[in-house]
């Protein structure tokens, strides 16, 4: 583990975004303004599209996403292609990566920089990394541009394709609820089986036969997981114990959603469940805590799916973002999995250094914060702030944690409880001091001078001193607010085009996400060394 080193931190790093200029946030207070790429950058780590967030509608902030994508992917079309490389892979955002690589194609072909190397091609088949995405992005161009589909969207594709259509990606993926199935895909790219999969062939002669006819579509021989897929699914019309077999539930490459539509009530669940859960992937029984407690599975099963859930190793792979295990905590009915999942969630935080020094953790609070960070997600932007200040703050031996709003409050934590329980009894004071973001006012009022300050917000505070909406020369910023020589760390949830923290300059840095990877960049400040875009090596100033 890490540490954050308190004389190279007061150095001049500089991290990867910058500002350019003064500008004012959705609050009136004093903000500055990105280069097109740091922008980019900041908006893409927290881009769930299609959502609205506080202050800005879903069609305002997919348009200005847009916009960026389509600006950089003809300024800087090497910075793109390593960009939505790391956005789909590190990042874990596949909505945003898929609009990068759809829009980055557009903006190449109407900028008519569409030819060698190949960048468009490259940014699409960076941007697909589960086999329903190919789907996906075409779906996307479809619908907004029609259904001429260029040659980098076809190529890209393919490339694609080659790596993610096997047997168990089609039967997981290949469903009647996607807009786009396998067959489809491939009658609009057709692309080459991949030479060094002699079974892909028939893999693509499979999918569209069983798309064109389903009735009569028979497996090869040669792909065994698909046949024996079928047949498991004739045994279990006539006897529904046959998918109580977990060996053969793993060798057909059965998936929950389908075992559990095969059986209808046939069977017991809690039996049914049971038998899953060997093959179950760590997404799937992370979501399905609480129907494994009310179908009533044994201490004996429970206990094996929690020991799954607590490995460090299972967790690095899964690559669930740190808020993930928080919502499943707060959705499952029963204690049995609060410990797995406190382990769970402190190894997805693995990349959270300890600070040394004294530590000042302010974690904006207001209700803007208090907005989910997707429709489809109970968690909202304050349980992510929480959530990495009850981490920092436990991590280092020094640290204050304090919310704010209006007014602040400090908040003590339980030592070396329960993280999530930390996170809880935090967010339960949200609203006790008001709902504004009085940035400037809570660090005069916390700092005592601590060796590092880290700030959760969506960076949108108000005037300090007070002048409503009008700016004069009294105005000062949240960077100014304690001296220039200690470090000031910006963790921004929510990417809005003006920001609070000025970056680019000695000792103000700014970084964003729901992950736990930007904090390898705030290591990086911390001790003395260049933190350059998120995939490049790190250099030294």
């Amino acid at each position: 583990m890490s540490r954050f080193n308190i004389r190279a931190a007061r150095s001049r790093a500089s991290g990867p975004t910058t500002t350019t200029g003064p500008a004012t946030t959705y609050e009136g207070g004093a903000a500055y303004t990105r280069d097109t790429r740091s922008e980019l950058l900041m908006l893409a780590v927290v881009n769930m599209v299609g959502n609205d967030t506080f202050y800005e509608s879903a069609g305002a902030r997919d348009d200005r996403y847009t916009t960026l994508v389509r600006a950089v992917a003809v300024e800087h079309p090497d910075w793109m292609v390593e960009f939505v490389r790391w956005l789909r892979g590190e990042a874990n955002m596949r909505s945003a990566a898929l609009v990068a690589a759809a829009e980055t194609v557009r903006a190449r072909l109407d900028a008519g920089a569409d030819g060698t190397p190949g960048y468009s091609r490259r940014v699409v088949d960076a941007a697909l990394a589960r086999a329903d995405e190919p789907g996906e992005l075409l779906g996307y161009w479809t619908g907004h541009y029609g259904r001429a589909i260029p040659k980098p969207i076809k190529r890209g594709v393919g490339d694609a394709i080659r790596r993610l259509y096997n047997e168990r990606s089609l039967l997981k993926y290949d469903t009647a609820s996607k807009g786009f199935r396998f067959a489809d895909v491939l009658n609009l790219v057709h692309p080459a089986p991949d030479p060094a999969k002699p079974w892909q062939g028939d893999l693509f002669t499979h999918a569209l036969d069983r798309r064109h006819h389903p009735d009569a579509a028979v497996p090869p021989p040669g792909l065994r997981t698909v046949t024996a897929n079928a047949e498991l699914r004739r045994a279990a019309k006539a006897d529904p114990r046959a998918l109580l077999d977990p060996d053969a539930l793993s060798a057909a490459g059965m998936t929950w959603e389908d075992a559990l539509s095969l059986v209808g009530g046939r069977v017991d669940r809690a039996e049914l469940w049971s038998a899953l859960v060997p093959s179950m992937g760590y997404m799937a029984l992370l979501r399905n805590l609480r129907n494994f407690d009310e179908s009533g599975v044994s201490d004996d099963v429970a206990a094996r799916i929690a020991a799954r859930l607590a490995d460090p190793g299972e967790v690095v792979r899964s690559r669930q973002f740190p808020y993930r295990f928080l919502s499943a905590y707060r959705a499952a009915p029963s204690l049995r999995w609060g410990h797995a999942l406190d382990r769970a969630l402190t190894a997805s935080c693995a990349n959270i250094p300890a600070p040394t020094g004294r530590t000042l953790v302010l974690v904006d609070t207001s209700a803007s914060m208090q907005s989910r960070v997707s429709a489809r997600s109970q968690i909202r932007h304050v349980d992510v702030g929480a959530l990495f200040g009850a981490v920092l703050a436990r991590r280092g031996h020094l640290v204050d944690l304090v919310g704010f709003a209006d007014g602040h409050f400090a908040h003590r934590l339980a030592r070396g409880g329960s993280v999530l329980r930390n996170i809880e009894a935090f967010t339960q004071r949200v609203g006790e001091v008001g709902h504004g973001t009085e940035t400037v006012a809570a660090l005069k009022a916390a700092y005592r001078g601590h060796d590092r300050v880290v700030i959760v917000s969506d960076m949108q505070a108000f005037a300090y001193p007070g002048t409503g909406y009008r700016l004069d020369r009294r105005t000062i910023s949240v960077s100014a607010a304690i001296p220039a020589t200690v470090p000031m760390f910006g963790i921004n949830t929510t990417g809005y085009s003006a920001t609070s923290i000025e970056s680019g300059t000695p000792n103000r840095h700014e970084i964003g996400g729901f992950s736990d990877k930007m904090f390898t960049m705030m290591d990086l400040l911390s001790r003395g060394r260049d933190a350059d875009w998120p995939w490049a090596p790190p250099t030294t100033w």
